[in-house]
């Protein structure tokens, strides 16, 4: 463990986006919308740390299947099937979705897209 600064570094693995993903969301907790704020720029360069593990380890939203990108959020938000059956008609709708057996409408990429915080066009 760093002694200097034991939550800040370089994001080598999982242990440590986790650990940088925690601190980002402390930071971003504190500064919220404001750009003025003392830790604005340093919450930058946590979320470019962040972003470019991400795009190492899971590629860019592009080549990933939205019913991946869904699993993925579920996974991060620790959603069951059930929490979303309001959100995309049932259930059994989750289930046909992340089997692919069925595709996200636009409704739905929508719903998804504001219950996550993300933008529709990853469900689509």
């Amino acid at each position: 463990m760093r002694k200097s600064a034991p939550q800040f570094g370089p994001i080598r693995n999982d242990r440590d986006y986790s650990r940088m993903k925690r601190l980002m969301e402390q930071i971003l907790e504190q500064v919220g919308d404001d750009e003025t704020h003392p830790l604005a720029d340093l919450l930058d360069i946590i979320s470019t740390l962040v972003e470019h593990y991400e795009d190492r380890k899971y590629g860019e939203p592009k080549d990933i299947e939205p019913k991946e990108v869904l699993r993925f959020l579920m996974d991060e938000h620790g959603l069951k099937q059930v929490d979303l059956s309001e959100v995309l008609g049932s259930q059994s709708l989750v289930s046909e979705v992340l089997a692919g057996k069925r595709e996200i409408n636009v409704r739905q990429a929508k719903a998804l897209a504001k219950r996550f915080g993300v933008s529709p066009a990853v469900f689509i």
